[in-house]
């Protein structure tokens, strides 16, 4: 049971403790009490957070699975950093927020395309043959990018296919992908796009359309019965999620100072699904801070030198044993049933099946 008052109070949880995480390490950058290496961990966390909650709307909101996610940010980095080298090199533009936003709307939109485009056939399979063809096809999406090869001279843009010999300064070089990078995210840009990622996968959620979906994730057959155009809603959860996944892409590429393909192989959208799985499938919250802490995990564990991965592998086993534990569980709803019901009046709630939680 689910209360109005209740998502009020978990989405204002879930934005309070994001705000709250900014400032607090904020005021430790400013005051030198976060090392070097942690700060440099900060955009990064704050894309793959965007990742987890983008893919999350398709798995926990939308109930399809879908392994395909790091070729959408490799879209939308590569896109972001020829758009932010052509307003550079071709419209003298210095100002690097207005070029950080340009380039976020441009690889938003990019991915967003490519996911219409992978979206038409793709979203009438189910279950394990979709997760396959997803998969297969963040898999094309890195091999083509291995042959594109982009330049820029004056205001004009210049692409090639296998074909290195573009005139102009060389923006993305085929497999060397984009070297010289403008590194130009900042933690804010990061903050900010956490931020309307929340507020779009929330209200969307909390909105019609959100419940349609939900509708057809808990029964197709009793959704299409009333109405309900699956396809439609099925391809809005997936083109948003993938636009997202663009738009933390080029928040991730415009921060480092070289990006090949090879980065985005299919085993970062395994990363990505790990973050929800861990979090909890349909918990945006969850998603938040397990892509937080298991991203940050690595650097922390390099005290063990060469075992790091497997100390990582240990607690990733460790922590699903305790979240699975039936004692852990109840305890949990438990909580989260106070929260969502607290100050429920009669006939104020609204039933719902399947536990997405927003």
């Amino acid at each position: 049971m689910k209360t109005k008052k209740g998502k009020l109070i978990y989405n204002l949880i879930t934005f309070g403790l994001v705000t709250a995480a900014y400032f607090i390490c904020s005021y430790m950058v400013d005051n030198g009490l976060m090392s070097r290496t942690l700060k440099g961990q900060l955009i990064p966390i704050c894309a793959w957070v965007v990742m987890a909650i983008s893919l999350n709307l398709v798995i926990g909101i939308s109930g399809e699975l879908s392994l395909g996610h790091a070729g959408f940010m490799s879209v939308g980095a590569f896109t972001g950093i020829v758009v932010s080298g052509w307003l550079l090199n071709g419209f003298q533009m210095e100002n690097t927020g207005l070029r950080l936003l340009i380039a976020m709307i441009a690889g938003g939109l990019m991915a967003g395309l490519a996911g219409v485009v992978i979206g038409v056939p793709v979203l009438r399979l189910r279950g394990d043959y979709l997760a396959i063809v997803t998969l297969a096809f963040g898999e094309i999406i890195r091999n083509v990018m291995n042959c594109v090869y982009v330049s820029v001279e004056g205001s004009n843009l210049h692409m090639g296919f296998i074909n290195p010999n573009l005139p102009g300064t060389l923006l993305l070089n085929g497999p060397n992908g984009a070297v010289s990078v403008k590194r130009i995210s900042t933690f804010l840009a990061g903050f900010l796009l956490v931020l309307f990622t929340l507020v779009v996968v929330l209200n969307l959620v909390n909105s019609r359309s959100g419940r349609a979906i939900m509708a057809i994730r808990d029964n197709r057959i009793a959704a299409e019965s009333m109405g309900i155009n699956v396809t439609k809603y099925k391809m809005m959860a997936f083109v948003l999620s993938a636009a997202l996944a663009g738009m933390a892409g080029v928040l991730y590429g415009l921060n480092m100072s070289t990006l090949v393909p090879s980065k985005f192989k299919f085993d970062q959208s395994i990363n990505v699904l790990v973050f929800v799985v861990l979090g909890g499938i349909g918990n945006i919250l969850g998603s938040v801070i397990s892509a937080a802490l298991l991203t940050v995990l690595p650097e922390v564990l390099r005290a063990f030198s060469q075992f790091r991965m497997l100390v990582y592998a240990v607690v990733l086993i460790l922590v699903m044993l305790a979240t699975n534990n039936p004692i852990l569980r109840s305890w949990f709803n438990q909580l989260t049933a106070k929260i969502r019901n607290r100050g429920a009046k009669p006939g104020a709630t609204e039933t719902t099946k399947g536990g997405g939680a927003a």
